[in-house]
């Protein structure tokens, strides 16, 4: 019923070992870039892939994504990866097109936030990362959040193993909370690396704040914390629609949605 992984390697406590360290080694390079780019605040940044500090960045979030894509590799089934991709131009796509409207939303999440739920924490983080990684070619803007997208993948990844996705209602819930967490994350990046935000609408907000008197950060912070939650319960939201969608049969030939009884109903 299930779809083979791609590899098949054996399932002993050394090789779960194993890809649990390329987990936490992954996830240090990413948190470790997020902290280089706010500790430098690099200027040349948005200079494209070529400036010395988007290959820094681009080096480091990008062995961070191998990493966790190597962990996670084992166990993904053939119809994970194939969706991976998806995910990547879904994020891309909606991202760039609500980034470029007045909508104070950024929706590019959605295709992370569906692979994590259909595939874990680290397939997340990983598909998170990656997302940014492309993104970056086309808009270097959104390289210096790879860390961000990465923390969501993972958050709603931990959300759907720890039964939030059983109960239709509470998705948004995960989402809101998730979103107050990725917006903190995200506020030191947009204060320091851009001086404000890449979108019309939350820049707007972040202008109005800064017209009341609020320092840059302050401004960025309250904006994130107004953006961020309402973006990820509606990302959130819609993701359960789509799993929801699925039938039965195509769900339950993603391991992490049995082993965890991800979703509402016998075996998921």
């Amino acid at each position: 019923m299930s779809s083979p992984s791609l590899t098949l390697p054996p399932h002993t406590p050394a090789a779960a070992r194993k890809r649990r360290l390329l987990e936490i080694l992954g996830a240090l390079a990413i948190a470790g870039t997020y902290i280089y780019l706010v500790l430098n605040q690099p200027d040349d940044i948005t200079g494209g892939p070529g400036s010395a500090s988007a290959l820094t960045a681009l080096s480091g979030f990008l062995v961070g994504a191998v990493l966790l894509i190597v962990a996670v590799l084992p166990t993904l089934p053939v119809s994970t990866l194939v969706l991976i991709p998806v995910a990547l131009v879904l994020n891309i796509v909606l991202g760039q097109f609500v980034g470029s409207t007045l909508v104070p939303f950024y929706l590019d999440a959605i295709g992370t936030v569906l692979i994590a739920v259909l595939a874990g924490p680290a397939a997340g983080a990983a598909t998170g990362a990656l997302s940014s990684i492309i993104w970056s070619f086309f808009n270097p803007t959104v390289l210096p959040f790879a860390a961000g997208a990465a923390l969501i993948g993972c958050l709603a990844g931990l959300a759907a193993r720890y039964g939030l996705f059983r109960r239709f209602y509470l998705a948004p819930v995960a989402g809101f909370l998730t979103g107050i967490i990725s917006g903190v994350v995200s506020a030191p990046v947009a204060a320091f690396v851009f001086g404000g935000t890449s979108g019309l609408a939350t820049g707007a907000i972040v202008s109005a704040f800064r017209a009341m008197g609020d320092s840059l950060l302050a401004a960025i912070t309250k904006q994130a914390l107004i953006s961020d939650p309402m973006d990820k319960a509606i990302v959130f939201t819609l993701v359960a629609l789509l799993v929801y969608a699925l039938p039965r049969r195509t769900r339950l030939q993603f391991p992490f949605v049995r082993r965890h009884r991800v979703l509402a109903g016998r075996n998921s």
